[in-house]
């Protein structure tokens, strides 16, 4: 019985199963990180519509307030709230800034961390 290493194929089932173990975990990652991303680029896009909003100068800070949380509401978006605005207001000058981060539980005791800051800016400074 001549078994040269020319002769052999395949995979053994061990090798099998880590490869698929690598394919099934990275297949969760993209399942349970997609959706953050997801969510972000929904927040990223109602900032771009604020920006382009009429007027947006002369709103009080709370109607600014008001504006974004009905948006972020109509979009499903829980992960942002009032503490993770910031409006900062000069003369012509208007800055909204959201920093917000998500924790999602992947398996266990392991968790990932996504952290976000975007920036809104209209006016000159």
């Amino acid at each position: 019985m001549n078994l040269s290493p020319k002769r052999q194929q395949g995979l053994t089932f061990i090798s099998l199963a880590i490869l698929l173990g690598i394919i099934g975990f990275t297949v969760l990652l993209a399942l349970k990180i997609g959706p953050i991303y997801l969510d972000h680029s929904k927040v990223v896009s109602t900032l771009d519509d604020l920006k382009k909003t009429t007027g947006l100068e002369d709103k009080s800070e709370a109607e600014i307030r008001d504006t974004l949380n009905k948006r972020f509401s109509m979009n499903y978006i829980d992960q942002v709230t009032q503490n993770n605005i910031t409006i900062i207001r000069q003369e012509n000058y208007l800055k909204i800034a959201i920093e917000y981060e998500v924790v999602k539980n992947i398996v266990g005791n392991l968790s990932v961390l996504v952290e976000f800051n975007d920036v809104m800016e209209v006016g000159k400074q």
